[in-house]
């Protein structure tokens, strides 16, 4: 055991004492990945990251080639959490470097150095000050060039213009974390700009083995190890919320409050500007982290958009994330021309994609504090439906919370007869006989012990707010008493408000020390079970398995031409002429190629053309100006509506020339369009579409159009790509959907060939990055039975200029479907298949997958037998269907129909990514009846291909001994073969490629 280094008394050494190891659960199973392998399901293929891996019954292999987090990664099940984490030289050093300690009173150095040697942590601390000879009695270092052994991280708090040279020599010797708490970054303007480029041009040098967090930031606490790599004056509890915040003002009040409320912490840290860790990176630490049982962040800029989305997503199924985002009403991006720019605000794009990946995002700093309290306090105990029992010994504060309640979209449980009879036993007569069980203010700690036990079985009821005011006969503490009795056997959230100042406190502490949520005030208490609810709803919501698509159902042709060759000659056509915004004509050819119905609008260029095409159409018609300039056509007197015979058309057509000209100029008219008047009073008028947004890019629209969408603001977005699910989903947001569903005479609208357009609206938004803006409003919904269900009347398309190169403009947040890893061919029969990504809606036809494995197919793939029952739970289909393109590569072989689709999947593989290394690990399986037919070996082929396009390093896989025909296809692909033990490990370099930055 090493001491850490210093002269101070022996009273003051101490050795280093590693952290507590994570438990080793009996039920893990272990890796199995073989050429008869599905997709991994939560746990048992890939390199498991085991926050997502719920416990099943089968053995454990105990490797004994595990190394320690400085080594490579072991072979084995990482059932020990051994595999080394990029961010674990930050969070669980063995040895810290303070540069820039000193023992000067109130410095900044004194008071990291001194926080790191007072808080037992287990590890070597090293001052570093060229000047001194020891700091507060410990032997100081001149650099870390001069330290007697590797440290893994680095607490920097020398001056900002020092810093880019003393991260050089940090990258030079091997140091794997960083800390930079200095300020005077790019928060100080350009010279600081210039210093985070020199310290972004060494971590390059690094090749992401060096990560830094900072700078400008409080620093670092793990309170379970007892690290505190900070300047705070004392270290957070221990607990299970991981709290990360970009404003250190702000962790230092938590830390107050915490302390307080007696909330604890798995880690606690500030991350100042983000220079090099990111959202991304620390959110994928912390769910890792089987201690972090939930996450906190104070976010004011959200920074790589698509790595903090891709982490979000993997972890909110397992891990609540909460997000509270500063700048809500800053002046956010500049009006856009189309209706969709100028209703997706930045904000409500945030909230768009804070949705989409299952993140609940808070708007108050005290709403905040009471998540996080009951998540810490709650383990993790979230409402199944928005029906809250109210018990209190005072009307007026039941009365406030169930306002609060109600206002949020909660409700009160109807309280069953069970319940309403076992009450009247024991309470008074005048008591409330529903809810909320006022059960009066002369309730001492018995009746509410009884009223609780009660209220707690009651069935129809999600959760419990328990009030009380301090009355007469009221005891606070020994209510307390019985509440935590109660609460030890709730499956429920319970919730608590302790009204009053000094004579409620006892109570309050018993509460706190209960871990039971305690607040202040009733309708504070029920606005977080409101979250609460919504949070678990919206995140079952976002799994729901989508309906499965046929092929001519995704995309669309016209004349036989791919849907984006058609689109990619219109929009050629207009920037070959200078302009970006597209005619009536070609945007409603764009929108027809995918499939999306338009009213016919042919063009016309004088009075005699227009009265011929309207005649050819038969009247009644509408006449729409044409111009290459002109937004919004209402607004210029472009639109004239319910025309019957050649006078109106002639008179419409002169009409719309002198407005324009008049308006706006004589160059903005370029003729007429005109198309057959449909009628709108038996539909509803509806607005889709799409913008760009700067950070998060396409973002999709829907909701009530017309003339009027901006007075009406019924609109909700998201981002694409969409499934049916989260089409449907967007829809429900909106207060025309409920509309939608048949109200007042007319019939219900056709919602599942909405859903279907919102797909293809989605698709088009991301396959044609050249579109900026598009708007098709009106689109006219009508009932299911009418001549035309859905048809977009109007449609207006503004591209991005020529001077914008494609790699420029803002990608997409999610990654969209991978189109490019489409593979098709035939089997040697004439059988035609194909290779292609799995999609969410897939999940019945992997069920159907799963029917036609053998025994014996299932246990090569998962080294033990596993029922159809445990292969096939929705929980466990969504990790498999609902893929992050950007982490693994999961794709399908899918058969081909006697109709020309494909509806059965008779092979699938996968490439799970490792977090600590740029290398993925492989799992096929192929149905038994099409074993033997070469599709093993395409589908290797093709991830290999495609792990080389993904620039990965390496793909390993594990086999039984027995299972040779997997083993004979890896070496056929290129897979060198070792025994391992009792399993065969393949694996294949994948050459020429630079290891991703933070892999």
């Amino acid at each position: 055991m090493t001491r850490r280094r210093q002269t101070a008394p022996r009273a003051e050494q101490r050795t280093r004492v590693p952290p507590p190891p994570t438990p080793l659960s009996p039920d893990a199973p272990k890796r199995n990945l073989t050429a008869s392998a599905s997709p991994p399901p939560p746990l048992s293929t890939g390199r498991p990251r085991g926050r997502h891996r719920p416990q099943m019954a089968a053995p454990i292999r105990r490797s004994s080639s595990l190394k320690s987090p400085r080594g490579p990664a072991p072979p084995a099940y990482d059932i020990l959490r051994s595999e080394p984490q990029p961010l674990g030289a930050i969070f669980a050093p063995e040895s810290v470097a303070v540069i820039g300690a000193t023992d000067r009173p109130g410095s900044v150095g004194r008071t990291v150095l001194w926080n790191l040697i007072s808080s037992p942590f287990g590890g070597t601390v090293f001052p570093i000050n060229p000047r001194r000879r020891s700091v507060l009695g410990i032997e100081a270092h001149p650099s870390v060039r001069s330290l007697p052994e590797p440290v893994d991280l680095a607490v920097i708090v020398t001056p900002a213009h020092t810093i880019p040279a003393i991260v050089g020599e940090c990258v030079a010797v091997g140091v794997r974390g960083a800390i930079i708490l200095s300020a005077g970054f790019k928060e100080a303007g350009k010279e600081g700009v210039a210093l985070e480029e020199r310290i972004t041009a060494q971590l390059a040098v690094a090749g992401g083995s060096l990560r830094v967090i900072g700078p400008n930031c409080l620093g670092v606490m793990n309170p379970l190890t007892g690290l505190n790599a900070t300047f705070a004056s004392t270290i957070a509890r221990p607990g299970n919320v991981g709290f990360v915040s970009q404003s250190g003002a702000l962790c230092t009040a938590v830390l107050d409050w915490s302390l307080g409320v007696n909330v604890g912490f798995s880690a606690f840290l500030s991350v100042g500007s983000m220079l090099d860790v990111h959202w991304g990176d620390l959110i994928t630490y912390l769910g890792d982290d089987p201690r972090t049982h939930s996450i906190v962040v104070y976010m004011e800029s959200v920074g790589d958009a698509r790595a903090f989305l891709s982490a979000a997503r993997e972890v909110a199924l397992t891990k609540p994330i909460i997000v509270i985002k500063a700048g809500r009403t800053a002046e956010a991006a500049k009006a856009a021309a189309s209706h969709t720019g100028t209703l997706a605000g930045s904000d409500a794009v945030l909230d768009a994609a804070f949705r989409r990946c299952g993140v609940l995002r808070v708007r108050e700093i005290s709403e905040m504090f009471d998540i996080a309290e009951i998540l810490c306090k709650g383990d993790k105990k979230l409402p199944k439906g928005p029906r809250l029992t109210v018990l209190t010994n005072a009307g007026g504060p039941g009365v406030l919370a169930t306002d609060a309640l109600v206002a949020g979209g909660g409700q009160l449980a109807t309280l069953s007869e069970e319940t309403m009879a076992e009450l009247n036993e024991f309470l008074p007569a005048p008591w409330s006989h529903g809810n909320p069980i006022d059960i009066l203010g002369d309730a001492d700690p018995v009746r509410y012990g009884r009223a609780l036990e009660v209220a707690l079985k009651d069935p129809n009821s999600d959760g419990l707010l328990v009030i009380l005011t301090p009355q007469a006969m009221t005891d606070p503490t020994v209510t307390a008493e019985e509440l935590r009795r109660v609460s030890k056997q709730s499956q429920k959230p319970i919730l608590a408000s302790w009204m009053g100042g000094s004579e409620v406190e006892g109570g309050k502490s018993v509460l706190n020390r209960a871990n039971i949520a305690t607040y202040a005030y009733p309708d504070s208490a029920a606005d977080t079970f409101n979250y609460l609810w919504k949070y678990k709803r919206d995140l079952e919501h976002l799994y729901e398995t989508p309906s499965l698509l046929l092929d001519k159902e995704i995309g669309g042709m016209e004349n036989g031409a791919p849907a984006n060759v058609v689109v990619q000659d219109v929009i050629d056509a207009a920037l070959g002429e200078g302009r970006t915004l597209l005619s009536e004509v070609e945007s409603k050819a764009i929108l027809s190629a995918y499939g999306i119905p338009t009213v016919a609008s042919p063009s016309a260029h004088t009075e005699d053309e227009a009265v011929r095409v309207a005649e050819d159409l038969g009247y009644p018609v509408v006449v729409k100006l044409l111009s290459k300039t002109v937004t919004h056509k209402t607004d210029v007197g472009g639109v004239h509506l319910n025309l019957y015979g050649p006078m109106d058309v002639r008179a419409a057509y002169q009409g719309i020339r002198k407005s324009v000209t008049e308006t706006v100029g004589p160059e903005a008219f370029g003729g007429v369009s005109v198309q057959p008047m449909i009628s709108r009073d038996a539909g509803h008028e509806l607005i889709v579409g799409s913008s760009t947004d700067p950070q998060f890019g396409p973002v999709i629209l829907f909701g009530t159009g017309g003339s009027l969408v901006e007075v009406f603001q019924d609109t909700q977005i998201t981002l694409p790509p969409l499934s049916t699910t989260l089409a449907r989903q967007l829809m429900s947001r909106t207060k025309i959907y409920r509309a939608l569903q048949g109200v007042r005479g007319r019939g219900p609208a056709d919602v599942a060939a909405l859903e279907k357009l919102l797909v293809r609206i989605g698709q088009l938004a991301l396959e044609q990055k050249r579109i900026d803006e598009m708007d098709i409003n009106p689109l006219l919904v009508s009932s299911k039975d009418a001549r035309y269900p859905i048809l977009a009347l109007d449609a207006r398309i503004k591209l991005h200029g020529r001077d914008r190169e494609l790699e420029s403009l803002p990608r997409p947040a999610i990654r969209p479907y991978p189109t490019q890893w489409v593979l098709p061919w035939t089997l040697e029969d004439g059988t035609g298949v194909r290779i292609r990504p799995i999609r969410p809606e897939d999940e019945p036809l992997i069920v159907d997958f799963h029917k036609s494995l053998s025994e014996r197919s299932v246990y090569m793939r998962y080294f033990h037998p596993m029922k159809f029952s445990m292969r096939t739970t929705h929980e466990r289909l969504i990790r498999i269907c609902h893929v992050d393109y950007d982490k693994d590569v999961a794709l399908v072989v899918d058969r081909r129909g006697e109709d020309g689709e494909y509806r059965e999947i008779v092979a699938a593989g996968r490439l799970s990514r490792k977090h600590a290394f740029n290398e993925s690990e492989f799992a096929i399986l192929v149905a038994d009846a099409y074993q033997r037919r070469g599709i093993g070996f395409r589908l290797l082929k093709q991830m290999v291909q495609i792990g080389r396009d993904e620039r990965l390093e390496c793909i390993t896989a594990e086999m039984l001994p027995e299972n040779r025909a997997m083993q004979q296809v890896s070496e056929k692909v290129g897979f060198h073969l070792t025994r391992r033990e009792d399993f065969i490990v393949a694996k294949i370099r994948l050459k020429g490629h630079e290891r991703r930055h933070g892999a």
